[in-house]
């Protein structure tokens, strides 16, 4: 079985040979502590930590944490203190960061892009015109590439940015709260926004092959559930949602389209209501957040579950990652449909001897 066997055999609940090896990402900061701790600076982290190579390719153009603007802001420093900085980012966030390191921390948000209808008219409402023709450069290419990775067998997949991840990353996380109940109007009209774009590359990507599915970011939960009301969900996000999977499902004549999301958090609650709109997958299951792989694995026989190993457990050291570890592999193995993946990024605090640790008990562990 290749890995394109594999991660498709996984995504419809068939027998593998192995689990899909693969990682959800490892902090710059991770890596620069593990070459500092022996390992090689030109490592091919695939054979040295055995992944298996990428079975999917994300067709992009559509952001990830922030909508995909088109011109982005220039990003600019307006003030410079001892220890921080006030920046300008790309998504025309006013920031206040720590100096010299913008990762591994919640920034304070001082202003965003989007606090009236002037601003979203003015100056972020042509950003995202799906008509703008630098929008499309290279985009030639782009299909070419996607077309040659169809014909290779592997998944392909429309990655954007989820509503509540857009709209909160333009107005702010309290600010949005507000404009749901006072400004609804708006809030539609950036909602369309999203979806004319997002159908947009879909569509021009449908013109030279099938997408497999629809991935997004949607980071729509916290510690406790939800960070909005389901009925506001279903009011100002589903709409958009179900109208894209609708229109890229007819546009197709062999695949059939999944529909998978990100969320950090506490996402039980999130699980019951995307269920709504045919929620196909599901990451990364973070256990802090009091997610449990194995046990969401039981309520959701059907559901593709990605990620929910520990970070912290990865800290721990090698007894602690054997308990873990051997709690959730044989089990998820048995049932199917799981690709076991770091509950969010690696952080720093992992030792490069406890994630090599890590890695070899999780391929002891991932095949009958």
């Amino acid at each position: 079985m290749n890995n394109v066997e594999r991660l498709r055999a996984t995504y419809e609940f068939r027998p593998v040979d192995h689990l899909f090896r693969r990682e959800f990402y490892i902090w710059t900061e991770a890596l620069d502590r593990w070459k500092s701790e022996g390992m090689a600076p030109d490592a091919d982290h695939n054979q040295l930590f055995g992944w298996d190579p990428p079975a999917d390719v994300g067709i992009g153009r559509l952001g990830w944490c922030e909508p995909a603007l088109v011109p982005a802001f220039v990003p600019e420093v307006l003030e410079s203190g001892d220890d921080h900085e006030i920046v300008r980012d790309h998504a025309g966030r006013v920031l206040k960061v720590f100096k010299g390191r913008r990762h591994g921390f919640m920034p304070t948000y001082v202003q965003h892009a989007v606090a009236c209808r002037r601003d979203w008219d003015e100056v972020v409402a042509p950003r995202l015109d799906p008509a703008t023709p630098e929008r499309w450069k290279g985009f030639d290419q782009t299909l070419a590439n996607l077309r040659s990775a169809d014909a290779e067998g592997k998944m392909i997949v429309l990655t954007g940015v989820g509503g509540y991840m857009y709209l909160r990353s333009m107005i702010g996380p309290e600010e949005v709260c507000y404009m749901f109940l006072d400004h609804p109007d708006l809030i539609h009209r950036m909602m369309q926004a999203w979806l004319d774009l997002s159908d947009a590359v879909a569509s021009r990507v449908q013109q030279q092959t099938e997408i497999d599915t629809v991935f997004l970011a949607e980071d729509i939960c916290y510690n406790h559930g939800l960070l909005i009301s389901p009925d506001m969900v279903r009011e100002f996000l589903f709409p958009y949602y179900q109208q894209l999977l609708d229109n890229i499902r007819r546009r197709q004549s062999t695949k059939r389209l999944r529909f998978q999301l990100d969320t950090d958090g506490n996402c039980a609650e999130a699980t019951d209501l995307y269920l709504e709109l045919g929620l196909d997958a599901l990451l990364p299951i973070e256990v802090a957040a009091g997610n449990d792989v194995v046990e969401i694995a039981k309520k959701y026989p059907n559901l593709v579950l990605l990620g929910g190993i520990d970070k912290r457990v990865l800290a721990a050291g090698p007894e602690a990652i054997d308990e873990h570890l051997e709690r959730i592999i044989p089990f998820m193995l048995k049932r199917g449909g799981y690709v076991p993946t770091c509950d969010h990024g690696v952080p720093d605090n992992v030792s490069f001897a406890n994630y090599m640790h890590y890695r070899k008990r999780m391929m002891e562990l991932d095949h009958a």
